[in-house]
């Protein structure tokens, strides 16, 4: 396990995160040009070793209820391949290439759905079934596809790639 100033040097080496010290000597790393309304990156890095980075758009990390991943046990080179995808996911960069990517791809099985604050949900036709992600977490499962694509547009979500 890293130590606290291990990470700390880690975290630090990425230029665009901005450090936040708050209560108890624990501290927090914004990204202030995220597109999405979440800017922490790293939520309560503390002097014990603990902390979380969230990974909420990130696909492939077990995280909890509000996407973040806990870092306590990650080696060096886990934490950097957690905090760029984190941050890559925040980009505006990495929005504008999904959506090319989703483009461009003769058949996906999952399309994505954003909203004007630029969130992301993803419908997928799965066992007789359309389902409704937010990253790897089911929200909402239809018959229809018609039932899915309506409760979307009512919550305010469109294509991607219109």
């Amino acid at each position: 396990m890293l130590t606290f100033e291990q990470k700390l040097a880690v975290i630090e080496s990425f230029p665009e995160l901005e450090r936040n010290n708050v209560s108890l000597g624990r501290v927090n790393f914004h990204y202030e040009d995220s597109i999405v309304e979440k800017k922490t990156v790293v939520y309560h890095l503390h002097p014990n070793g603990n902390g979380f980075v969230y990974a909420g758009y990130v696909s492939g990390y077990d995280t909890d209820a509000k996407g973040m991943v806990n870092i306590r046990e990650y080696s060096e080179e886990e934490l950097r391949k957690l905090i760029r995808a984190s941050i890559d996911s925040m980009s505006p960069a990495s929005q504008e290439a999904d959506v090319e990517m989703e483009d461009t791809a003769e058949e996906s099985s999952r399309e994505r759905y954003i909203n004007d604050n630029y969130e992301t949900l993803w419908l997928e036709y799965d066992f007789e079934l359309w389902n409704i992600y937010a990253g790897e977490s089911l929200e909402m499962t239809f018959e229809t596809r018609e039932e899915a694509e309506e409760y979307l547009q009512e919550e305010g979500f469109s294509p991607a790639n219109s």
